[in-house]
């Protein structure tokens, strides 16, 4: 009802809509109407009521709500079961507890700020109210649970191609789950996996974007690591925009690997990839070496040529990668 509402007043906008005009339209009554224009402008929508004219939609809340994202979203399955909410610990928490409760697959899970924030090797993620896109995905894949660590990969792609569809935009990934601008962390991917028995119940792949956080609310020990699209971007930022852009890229991708494999997902996450031919570092929890990335394999292992010319493959897992200069240079 709510979004019919809206439609019409926007359609309709600057000129005022009666409330009995909206009522013969909806077929409902126009205490029904009233109930229902109280209900947009507590969540944030200002509506002018003007005096034997009719209702005014004069402004539209910068918030992720449900009713906006269904007007920017164009795929045909995924995210048309949506959950919004303005604070919660962890979006992937919220798509576990829906994924367990039988939600359909391509759930999505949004919220305006994030408490408990999680990134790969239990580190947080920076997450607050309004400045990003704080997102997860739940997907019931039919491939092999061995599989799974490549959505990552796939998420990487859909959103990188996202961001950089705005101009003054040059991201690229750095392997297996960041996207970088500028050198700087601008997004997070983290995916976790239900399977049992070399079955996928399901995998929920969670996305953290920073859109426009100002320096100063930045946490001190991030400041020089982490930076936001609205400070490279030559054009307006829309969340709701982005978010639609983000889940349509990864509709399209995940249908490719359903069809063809990952094999084009993988050519193209190279094609994005900031780690390929650099020199890195790789922190493992029992060894720690240097050597040149030279590519990723087909299950998105990344192949690492050591200093002694072996080449080493480093699994995501416990294991961080870092740029190096090589051999006698400081890391």
């Amino acid at each position: 009802m709510r979004g019919k509402i809206l439609n019409i007043l926007r359609a309709s906008a600057p000129e005022p809509v009666s409330g009995e005009e909206l009522a013969s339209k909806l077929g409902v009554s126009r205490t029904a109407i009233w109930k229902n224009i109280q209900a947009l402008k507590e969540e944030g929508y200002q509506i002018a009521a003007l005096t034997k004219k009719g209702y005014v939609l004069e402004n539209i809340p910068d918030k992720l709500l449900p009713v906006e994202i269904a007007q920017q979203l164009k795929t045909k399955w995924l995210g048309h079961e949506l959950h919004y909410v303005d604070s919660t610990g962890s979006t992937n928490a919220m798509c576990k507890t829906y994924a367990n409760e039988g939600c359909t697959d391509g759930t999505v899970c949004v919220a305006e700020e994030q408490t408990g924030g999680r990134g790969r090797l239990s580190r947080g993620w920076f997450s607050p109210a309004g400045k990003g896109l704080w997102f997860s995905v739940v997907l019931e894949p039919p491939f092999l649970p061995e599989e799974a660590p490549k959505c990552t990969l796939l998420a990487a792609v859909a959103v990188v191609k996202a961001v950089n569809s705005y101009k003054g935009v040059h991201a690229a990934i750095k392997w297996p789950n960041d996207i970088l601008l500028d050198g700087k962390k601008l997004v997070g991917i983290l995916t976790e996996m239900s399977a049992e028995f070399g079955h996928i119940n399901y995998v929920v792949i969670g996305t953290g974007i920073n859109v426009c956080v100002p320096k100063e609310m930045v946490p001190p020990e991030l400041r020089d690591s982490a930076i936001s699209l609205a400070d490279k971007a030559k054009e307006p930022i829309n969340r709701v925009e982005l978010l639609a852009k983000v889940l349509a890229n990864l509709e399209e991708l995940y249908e490719i690997v359903l069809k063809q494999g990952f094999k084009p997902i993988l050519a193209l996450w190279r094609n994005y990839s900031t780690t390929l031919g650099k020199m890195v570092k790789v922190i493992a929890p029992d060894t720690t070496y240097v050597g040149k990335a030279l590519d990723i394999n087909e299950d998105g292992i990344l192949l690492v040529q050591k200093e002694d010319g072996t080449i080493a493959e480093v699994l995501a897992g416990d294991v961080s990668i870092r740029s190096a200069l090589g051999k006698g240079n400081k890391y």
